[in-house]
């Protein structure tokens, strides 16, 4: 037996409301033989480390979303959430420009603002024009927070937008939003055939996830109206006929974070940290299919309260054989020829994996890399929580794209505390090492 640690919460899961049976999609071994090295590429530039605030307020890198600046590429932007630290802002050599902090906490015994993902939508209605906008979900507030993105303002490219009458997105009170159930992974797109833009939340330690429209409000400003819900399995069948349902603390879902959507065929891919990665039509309704599985799929575990830990059992053997939990960073590289790749991060085994966006086959596994150290001071990948891919030429800096990935134990510049960051990854590299 062996001892596994998982980040946890404390939050306690909410009753389902929709329930779906799993419909599971067998995925075939292909490409490397099993065993082998994924090839290595090295990342070009990384951010500054990110540690605690001067306040105490938690800075840890989390999530990246590249906003392409059309008019002058090489002055695009790559904007990323830094939790209690807020948002960070870079350009194309990894130096930061712009930081926003997450807002205040709405009085003395509650959290403050914490930013988990963004995403990005493009071309909304916005005032008496149209805009690019940066959507955040705040785990501390349980809400979106959206952000005007103005590529010409090179020193504060961000405004805040959010209108202030916003809703929670899961909570019905104050007392909900400080037991942290509360806005988790996030995905947004917008409907080709309506144009009305949308994103797709998760919760916190639960298994649900929740559709919201993008909403004008007065004066500018967004807002947004809940669609619908959608919670997935939190307990699955075996092969062999058992039960399993993914350890955790007492309370608690296995929780879904990762997603992203295909706006082209309407499809969501969500990544349930301790399962694996679904697929389902974004509007959220339908029935999920389970894609793929991750190693642990299947573990028999106990959790270990004095060790908060996660003791598993004998390996059964049901799980998959590309990702090890949690599966995270989901993100979709689309290339000029309508073809690319579903890339998640493989955060067990500090590696990314790769599916064909094929839809004929199936998604099929195409290979994966790990992002390495580079000779010089920078490091690599571990840990990896979230990614963000642009298959567009960025200037002269990354004329073939662009992926960024966050860093969970990012080498510091003044000695060993504990840091995390951003690298950025010539996305030929990464192309290249998927060909070999």
């Amino acid at each position: 037996m062996h001892a596994f640690l998982k980040r946890r919460s404390g939050a306690v899961a909410v009753a389902a409301t929709l329930v779906f049976a799993a419909a599971v999609a067998a995925v075939p071994p292909a490409g490397a033989a099993a065993g082998a090295a994924p090839p290595e590429v090295a990342p070009r530039a990384e951010t500054d480390a990110m540690f605690d605030d001067d306040e105490g307020r938690n800075a840890d890198a989390d999530d990246p979303a590249i906003w392409r600046n059309a008019a002058d590429p090489d002055a695009s932007l790559v904007i990323a959430t830094a939790k209690e630290g807020g948002l960070r802002v870079y350009d194309l050599d990894a130096r930061e420009v712009q930081s926003i902090p997450a807002p205040a906490a709405p009085g003395p015994d509650h959290a403050p603002g914490r930013f988990n993902n963004v995403d990005l939508v493009h071309g909304v209605p916005l005032g008496s024009g149209t805009a690019d906008l940066a959507v955040v979900s705040d785990r501390g507030s349980d809400k979106l927070r959206v952000y005007r993105v103005d590529g010409d303002r090179s020193d504060a490219p961000l405004t805040d937008v959010t209108d202030a009458s916003a809703p929670w997105i899961f909570s019905g009170s104050q007392e909900e939003v400080d037991g942290e159930s509360t806005a988790y992974g996030l995905a947004t797109y917008t409907d080709s055939a309506t144009g009305r833009s949308y994103a797709v939340v998760s919760q916190n330690a639960t298994t649900r996830v929740a559709l919201l429209e993008l909403t004008a409000a007065p004066g500018g400003k967004v807002s947004y109206r809940k669609v619908r819900t959608l919670d997935l399995p939190a307990a699955f069948t075996m092969p062999d006929g058992t039960r399993w349902t993914p350890c955790g603390e007492p309370g608690e879902g296995p929780q879904v974070e990762g997603m992203v959507v295909d706006p082209e065929t309407g499809t969501l891919f969500a990544g349930q940290e301790d399962v694996g990665i679904w697929r389902m039509r974004a509007d959220l309704r339908g029935r999920p299919v389970l894609q793929d599985e991750v190693r642990e799929y299947g573990v028999p575990a106990r959790y270990d309260a004095p060790s908060d830990a996660c003791v598993a059992g004998e390996d059964p053997g049901f799980g998959g054989e590309r990702v090890s939990a949690d599966v995270e960073g989901l993100t979709l590289l689309k290339q000029e020829d309508g073809d690319g790749y579903l890339l998640a991060s493989s955060q067990g085994d500090d590696t990314f994996v790769a599916y064909d966006r094929e839809r004929s086959d199936g998604y099929e596994y195409e290979g994966g890399f790990r992002v390495t150290a580079a000779s010089g001071a920078l490091d690599g990948s571990e840990e990896c929580d979230g990614a963000d891919v642009l298959a567009e030429p960025l200037g002269a800096r990354y004329p073939n794209g662009l992926l960024v990935v966050q860093d969970g134990h990012m080498a510091p510049q003044d000695g060993d505390r504990e840091a995390t960051g951003f690298k950025f990854v010539d996305l030929a590299d990464v192309l290249e090492a998927l060909d070999d």
